[in-house]
């Protein structure tokens, strides 16, 4: 069957509440079947356990929330169910500064312990927002990190287009190894080694990069990068492109399609513009903040595989667009609408989450699949 989302009934069917502050929903790829929740206040919770049970890893002690702030993001290494280490991203409460973590799950598969905790970077933070605060484990095993701007508004400082800055970039590691001075090791093929700019950084011009992944059979790069004041935007970096390798996104320069700074004839030369972008100003609910998702890869919607899904933090609107599309790309509105989407998740099988602010967690169904199910 081919990409139709007109064609199918999309529902959402509840599946948990009374999280705090949930920002994701993953899984650890061992095929044990858990669904994991990243709580911004600093746990990770297995979802079949409940807001209320023993948490998988507990970390509150060293996090700062709320706001932006918080433990941000989750990833397992990709050879978890053989050497047990998954890594974190969040904002340390001494300094606000970003921080990624590895820790190790050893003898009790269902509670990590934080004595195996182990740093791997620290990036200073000169403001309390734009933390980026995605990670997640590429095609080629190396550890992918999204980070914002920094802060503020407008990008002050510059970091986003400043080669020297890791802010306001998505940077590529190799967790496996060590090099003097650094818990990991830089992968030769990281496109401005042994030339002027950081070593770490992978791509650049970003904003805030809230929720970006990898699609599951592509290997295609997909980033939610969350707008200023008018536009967001989805950029979309295949792996045949090089999956962003030294790709420049555009922010501070641009913002969307849209020129931002300055607000005529800003520089476009070299950047790379958004598949789809939104405007902020709507009829009905305004939106305000991307939220990104993933390419669908599930069983349940035939008609849905191969289109990235995505969402708005203030509408709640939900979107998806086919990942094969030419650019400039229009989207297709699904039908539902979640209030403080925060992020979407998506389990072993390819199937679909969504995450709300507010505690709760919802599945994307086929409502013709769950007749009666309490969809909404």
């Amino acid at each position: 069957m081919s990409f139709d989302p007109t064609r199918v009934h999309v529902a959402l069917k509840p599946v948990a509440s009374g999280f705090d502050h949930p920002l994701l929903l993953t899984n650890a790829g061992d095929r044990s079947g858990r669904r994991f929740v990243v709580e911004q206040t600093g746990y990770v919770r297995n979802l079949a356990n409940g807001p209320a049970g023993t948490p998988f890893l507990d970390i509150h002690n060293r996090v700062v929330c709320c706001g932006e702030r918080g433990l941000l993001g989750l990833a397992f290494h990709p050879q978890f169910a053989s050497n047990g280490r998954l890594y974190v991203n969040y904002t340390r409460a001494a300094d606000g500064a970003t921080v990624i973590d590895e820790y190790r799950a050893t003898s009790n598969a269902n509670v990590v312990s934080v004595a195996t905790r182990r740093q791997i970077l620290v990036i200073a933070q000169p403001f309390a927002n734009h933390n980026g605060g995605g990670i997640a484990f590429g095609p080629d095993g190396f550890l992918y990190i999204g980070m914002g701007d920094g802060g503020s508004g407008g990008d002050p400082q510059e970091n986003a287009q400043n080669l020297n800055s890791l802010l306001g970039k998505m940077l590529r590691i190799d967790v496996n190894g060590t090099s003097p001075g650094k818990a990991y090791v830089v992968p030769p093929t990281n496109p401005f080694v042994g030339k002027a700019g950081a070593d770490e950084i992978w791509a650049y011009g970003l904003r805030n990069p809230w929720r970006w992944s990898f699609d599951r059979v592509t290997g295609d790069l997909w980033i939610a990068d969350v707008g200023q004041s008018a536009w967001e935007e989805v950029d979309r970096a295949t792996a045949a492109g090089g999956r962003g390798r030294g790709v420049n996104f555009g922010w501070d320069d641009m913002e969307g399609r849209h020129c931002y700074e300055p607000m005529s004839g800003c520089l476009t030369s070299g950047r790379a513009l958004p598949l789809v972008e939104y405007a902020h100003v709507v009829t009905g609910s305004d939106n305000c903040a991307i939220t990104g998702g993933y390419v669908y890869r599930g069983v349940h919607f035939p008609l849905l595989r191969g289109g990235y899904v995505f969402g708005d933090f203030c509408s709640g609107r939900i979107w998806i667009v086919s990942a094969t599309t030419a650019s400039p790309a229009v989207p297709t509105l699904l039908p539902v609408t979640v209030p403080s989407i925060t992020s979407f998740g998506q389990d072993e099988d390819g199937e679909l989450y969504v995450v709300s602010q507010d505690g709760t967690i919802d599945e994307l169904i086929e409502l013709t699949r769950y007749p009666g199910s309490g969809a909404r």
